[in-house]
């Protein structure tokens, strides 16, 4: 059996399953609920965050926002993909207007170790993912299959076994990306408190604290800084 023709068989069985159909109104609602709300602020030109301008994602956020009309672009399109998706007719469409958007969330928020989308959008890229293989059969023209048209398979019957082997993995794909995510020994954070916070207790403190200066109150790079942080010696032991 070719590639497409098991793929168009496995579509179909999962279409066919109550839980799964379930699950795919929760993404997309979940995912519209994410995207309608930032993308609103955007249209209306006014800054989401209270990110000090020297925190990494704040720089990023403050050259954003005075990008002109190309921020309240990026907020059209985060309005416009979340509607679509709330619509079961243009749902396939949103699922593909919304994945380029929150894959660059998603890439954005890991490299600067923003605190405020470190774990969301990993799961919303996941939940993305879902929706593209659950509208496999309107998106599978878009791949590169060149193969025959082949036979209507018959339809599967309707089934309600709860999937558990299927549910099973998002569980496991939450926890690898929780996993992943508390991974980073060091963050920014949002504030120079919380930054501060991580650290205290440790016998990294100095330096920590001094990581913590150079993001939001020196405005330094969080390469940059993170090196420095490594570099420095540990806190020096105490004498009773």
């Amino acid at each position: 059996m070719s590639l497409s023709s098991t793929l168009d068989r496995l579509h179909a069985q999962a279409r066919q399953n109550r839980w799964l159909r379930y699950f795919a109104v929760f993404n997309r609602l979940a995912l519209a609920a994410g995207f309608i709300p930032t993308g609103f602020v955007k249209i209306m030109g006014e800054r989401f965050t209270s990110l000090s301008n020297n925190h990494p994602m704040g720089h990023y956020l403050e050259a954003l926002h005075h990008t002109g009309y190309y921020y309240p672009f990026i907020g059209v399109l985060q309005m416009t993909a979340a509607l679509l998706l709330l619509l079961p007719g243009t749902a396939a469409l949103g699922a593909v207007l919304y994945f380029p958007i929150i894959l660059n969330i998603c890439i954005l928020s890991l490299a600067v170790r923003f605190d405020g989308s470190l774990l969301t959008s990993p799961l919303m890229v996941l939940a993305n993912l879902y929706l593209l293989c659950w509208y496999y059969d309107r998106l599978k023209f878009l791949l590169p299959f060149n193969q025959p048209p082949v036979p209507a398979l018959p339809a599967p019957q309707a089934s309600n076994k709860f999937p558990a082997g299927f549910f099973a993995g998002v569980v496991a794909a939450i926890a690898l990306v929780v996993v992943g995510i508390t991974s980073f020994d060091v963050k920014p954070y949002n504030t120079l408190a919380d930054c501060r916070t991580q650290f205290d207790g440790s016998h990294r403190t100095r330096a920590g604290y001094h990581f913590c200066e150079c993001i939001h109150n020196q405005g330094l790079p969080l390469d940059q800084s993170l090196a420095e942080y490594q570099q420095a010696p540990d806190d020096p032991a105490s004498t009773p």
